[in-house]
């Protein structure tokens, strides 16, 4: 885990893999439509970043919600959005769902 700059805190495939499976976070996926179609982490939320506000963004009590993307850039833009708006901290997923297929865990896919 590394904290970049004030509240937002990136974690790795391996770590978000542990919380998912342990029910104590929720992947939201903020690609659009089309890519998540292709290619998807199990049971992660679909959230497009192009859809993003902030009455909308999914909240699930009890658990921590994980941004992730692609590569890293579009999840922690959307954190420090919500970290901006007020809301303390915000938690990605480094390297995204590219990061997350180096690391060797399972996606689906459409093909």
């Amino acid at each position: 885990m590394s904290i970049v700059n004030s509240g937002l805190i990136e974690l790795d495939p391996a770590t978000v893999k542990a919380m998912l499976d342990a029910g104590e976070a929720v992947l939201v996926d903020v690609r659009e439509e089309e890519e998540f179609a292709e290619e998807s982490i199990p049971g992660s939320v679909l959230s497009p970043m192009s859809d993003f506000e902030l009455a909308t963004w999914p909240t699930f009590p009890g658990r921590k919600v994980i941004i992730s993307c692609l590569g890293g850039v579009r999840s922690a833009a959307i954190a420090n959005k919500l970290i901006s708006s007020g809301q303390g901290w915000a938690i990605h997923m480094k390297g995204g769902l590219n990061a997350w297929k180096d690391a060797g865990l399972a996606t689906i896919r459409q093909d």
